[in-house]
């Protein structure tokens, strides 16, 4: 069963209060949402439907906007690609801070929010050793990361996911850069524990699932006699 797309399994009952009233538009709430998004944060919890709210306050009330409830809801947007929710946020967010051409003052929403854009590109295009570089390599993207907890393992779930979708076996050396784990332990622990797959003579073997299984399809149409009798018949007509 595909679940509702405001649904969220823990949400508090006075988010959920606001969200089915119309203080939902109040700009009070604007520091209620910001909390429960600061708790998501801590807790590995993920309410989207809620931080679109927020970031429609912000759209409604620029005055009270703030960059770090921002950041911190596109980085959770992150934590569940492939979905769209990570474009959702962007479209409810200044043109300003959107447009590459601006000018980006060295730690600016902007540049925050192009940062972020480059690492939903790299996972839309599964560039994931590029994602794992720029987590290395970039102080402003570790910055932008930290306030979630355990996110790069979620990242490594969700990357994860993906492939068993597409795959039934795949290198280890490859998904060991795709996750960013070296071979060892924590790695073993990963891919048997987490995924459930298994490694044998140096590849990852994942179980056949209804995404990755090759099925083949038959096409079938079913054409009525009187109806290939009148293609025939058309044939011969002589153009008028």
């Amino acid at each position: 069963m595909v679940n509702a797309f405001d649904y969220a399994p823990d949400r508090p009952e006075h988010i959920d209060a606001i969200l089915n009233g119309l203080d939902r538009y109040n700009p009070e709430t604007t520091s209620v949402f910001q909390d429960y998004v600061a708790q998501q944060c801590e807790n590995q919890t993920y309410d989207s439907y809620a931080n679109l709210a927020l970031l429609k306050l912000y759209q409604f009330n620029p005055h009270l906007s703030r960059d770090e409830p921002t950041t911190n809801i596109l980085v959770k947007a992150l934590t569940v690609f492939p979905s769209p929710d990570f474009n959702l946020c962007l479209s409810l967010l200044p043109p300003h801070v959107l447009s590459k051409s601006s000018p980006a003052a060295q730690g600016s929403l902007a540049e925050a929010v192009q940062k972020l854009a480059s690492l939903h590109a790299a996972l839309v295009d599964a560039r994931y050793a590029d994602f794992w570089a720029a987590l290395d390599d970039d102080d402003l993207v570790a910055d932008l990361v930290a306030d979630v907890q355990g996110f790069e393992e979620m990242m490594r779930v969700r990357m994860a996911v993906v492939v068993s979708q597409c795959m039934q076996s795949v290198e280890q050396s490859v998904l060991e850069g795709w996750l960013n784990l070296s071979q060892g332990e924590k790695f073993d622990k990963f891919v048997t524990d987490v995924c459930g797959w298994k490694v044998e003579d140096g590849r990852v073997v994942i179980p056949l699932n209804k995404e990755n299984e090759a099925r083949s399809t038959v096409v079938r149409e079913s054409v009525k006699f009187e109806q290939f009798g009148r293609t025939v018949k058309r044939a011969y007509e002589q153009p008028a």
